[in-house]
C-alpha cells in the first residue's frame, strides 16, 4: 500500500519552495515517472481516444509575442 501524505504551507511561495525542494530532491528517472503518471491520470480524466498512442510526449513550439 503506497502511503500518501501532504504538506501544509503558510503561503503560496512557502508551497512553491517546498515543491522545488522535493522534486529536485528526486531522481530524473523518478521525476520522470511522475510526469507520466500525472499524463496517464490526465488522459483517463479527459477521456482521450483509447488507441492514442501516449508513450512519448508531444512536441509543441508555441511562438510568444
Amino acid at each position: 500500500m503506497k502511503k500518501i501524505w501532504m504538506k501544509k504551507s503558510q503561503s503560496f511561495k512557502e508551497a512553491q519552495d517546498f515543491d522545488t525542494r522535493y522534486y529536485h530532491a528526486m531522481s530524473a528517472q523518478g521525476r520522470l515517472e511522475v510526469m507520466q503518471f500525472l499524463r496517464e491520470m490526465y488522459h483517463k480524466i479527459k477521456g482521450r481516444h483509447k488507441n492514442e498512442s501516449r508513450k512519448r510526449l508531444r512536441r509543441v513550439i508555441r511562438v510568444v509575442q
